[in-house]
């Protein structure tokens, strides 16, 4: 069989409100997208994935949509989606839509319709359910379960009008849709047929593995320290998820050519990803997993942990053999929910944050699987400096600092600690273009501010300096589309305990290559087997002076092949 364009691809992310502005307004559009295309297209990437653009209120920035067939105005218009499509493809890429079917928003006329009354014809596309027995309904614990939502709070919010409550695993204003309704499903899919006929070529579909529930609705192991449980095992992965899969499959894609299906699934296990991305069980093309970027977390979410490179290395040597015969992983540092990677396990100072950058990027994409590169990432962009919590505007954040602070009795400013580290705002923050002000993301005033350190850090800058980290992921996309060991190549990872250095082969055929990549600020020297002869290599690539003996300076990358003749 041979193996599907996807598998050599790499993929481009735009988060729409943060990208470019076209018009003042402080809001990221689609014609400032149009506008910049030819960056993207520079990079030499394959596909664009575009954020949430639909009509919506904007309460978590596009991920509540109120029409899944329209716009939002501030976006523009379908005719500016028309033109930006096609510039896409002019430019030999595809476009991916962001799909977000798990829940909708409240404003959306579907709910609109549910809400309207108990025998509403749409009542049963949303989880609509009574107060618990005997208990008064809109008082505290009567919701019908001790659901904690993901934003802080119950999951669950009453409807004086009707006296019964709606599920929201996320938002209040994100009503979870019934996938258990056959309507819901087929209204999905004619939406997605209406996307794609137009022109789409595919979608990444946002929680994806939370679209079927636990109908029983049972209570949550509780929380620590909450008045919520915990119902992720109720709706994670849940009994009909690869049923409704499946059906998706067969009703959307199944005939269609070259499209692409990303599933986003927080909390899938390596052997639920082999089955969902199975090409013989037609499910999705790969998964989204998040195993890697939760490295640093514990059981406390408001303490930081730092990383331990053993634990990653064990994490993505996991991944990578368990999806080695069957399936497909994505490969990602950054995207719109993710700190900037570069703050995180890189070294984001002045002297070492471009080396670093180039390291994290070139130990991810020299993986198996599909390269993500975020908006800004090819920049090395940072985390930004956030104050108070009133420098935040992610949903998230600010539910999460009042559920921590008000109802935990945290410390404020613990809490802020863990949000300046991991907020969601980090990679929100404009696109640093240019020195001009704002960095030539707007000429009003952006809806977050942008990151200070722009003048130095921006697209323009990055252009002229062939040594930047704009041109090392040129030549890293250029290597996974040149070079067949990246894409098909044998994995095994090599230094499994060692806490500095990160270092890996691909092999295929006669060809085999070395990745070695240094995260630390010092000095190291590469302990594997075969060091003398590997010194002898052709260095594809490094960010750095050739090392000597295979000893590596701080932050260091290199990337070797050896090619052993008949």
């Amino acid at each position: 069989m041979e193996n599907p364009w996807w598998h050599s691809a790499v993929v481009y992310q735009i988060y729409p409100r943060s990208f470019a502005d076209s018009d003042g307004d402080g809001m990221g559009d689609l014609r400032g997208i149009i506008d910049h295309l030819d960056h993207i297209a520079g990079l030499g990437v394959d596909v664009v994935w575009l954020s949430p653009v639909y009509p919506s209120p904007q309460d978590d920035n596009g991920y509540d949509v109120s029409d899944y067939q329209d716009i939002e105005p501030v976006f523009g218009s379908l005719a500016d989606f028309d033109e930006l499509l096609a510039g896409v493809h002019e430019r030999g890429m595809k476009l991916v839509m962001d799909l977000v079917v798990n829940h909708s928003s409240d404003e959306h006329r579907w709910f609109v319709e549910s809400r309207a009354g108990r025998d509403s014809a749409k009542r049963d596309w949303y989880w609509w359910r009574p107060a618990r027995e005997g208990m008064q309904p809109g008082t505290p614990g009567a919701e019908p379960n001790n659901w904690g939502s993901v934003f802080g709070g119950s999951a669950w919010e009453y409807d004086p009008a009707s006296g019964e409550y709606y599920l929201h695993i996320f938002s209040r204003k994100q009503p979870d849709l019934n996938w258990e309704n056959p309507e819901v499903r087929e209204a999905v899919y004619a939406m997605m047929n209406w996307w794609l006929d137009r022109g789409v070529d595919g979608f990444r579909m946002d929680v994806i593995d939370h679209i079927s529930k636990d109908t029983s609705l049972p209570d949550g192991v509780p929380r620590p320290g909450s008045a919520y449980g915990d119902g992720g095992p109720y709706w994670l992965n849940g009994p009909r998820n690869h049923e409704f899969l499946r059906e998706m499959h067969q009703r959307v894609f199944a005939g269609r050519d070259a499209m692409l299906t990303v599933a986003e699934m927080p909390g899938v296990t390596v052997q639920e990803a082999v089955l969902y991305t199975d090409p013989a069980r037609r499910e999705v093309d790969m998964v989204f997993q998040f195993d890697h970027v939760w490295v640093d977390r514990g059981a406390d979410p408001w303490l930081l942990y730092p990383l331990r490179l053993t634990t990653l290395k064990g994490i993505f040597g996991r991944w990578q053999a368990g999806l080695a015969e069957v399936g497909w992983n994505s490969l990602y540092w950054n995207n719109h929910d993710q700190p900037r990677i570069v703050s995180r396990f890189g070294d984001d100072g002045p002297r070492y944050r471009e080396r670093s950058a180039k390291m994290l990027g070139a130990v991810l994409h020299l993986h198996r699987g599909t390269p993500y590169v975020y908006q800004g990432e090819e920049l090395g962009m940072t985390n930004a400096p956030f104050a108070t919590i009133a420098d935040f505007r992610d949903i998230e954040a600010i539910g999460q600092y009042t559920q921590a602070v008000t109802h935990e009795g945290r410390a404020p400013e613990d809490v802020l600690t863990v949000l300046r580290a991991r907020g969601r705002d980090n990679a929100r923050t404009p696109m640093q273009w240019d020195a001009t002000p704002n960095a030539g993301f707007t000429t009003g005033t952006p809806w977050l501010p942008v990151n200070p350190n722009y003048p130095e850090v921006n697209a323009v800058a990055a252009a002229k300096d062939p040594d930047s980290v704009y041109h090392f992921y040129r030549a890293l996309i250029e290597l996974r589309h040149t070079e067949p060991a990246v894409v098909h190549g044998d994995f095994t990872m090599l230094l499994p305990n060692d806490e500095r250095l990160y270092a890996f082969t691909r092999a295929l055929g006669g060809t085999t290559l070395l990745v070695i990549g240094n995260f630390t600020g010092g000095t190291v020297r590469a302990e594997i087997d075969d060091a003398a002869a590997w010194a002898e290599a052709e260095l594809l690539l490094t960010n750095a002076a050739a090392p000597r003996d295979l000893v590596l300076e701080p932050w260091q990358v290199v990337v070797y092949r050896r090619v052993s003749r008949p």
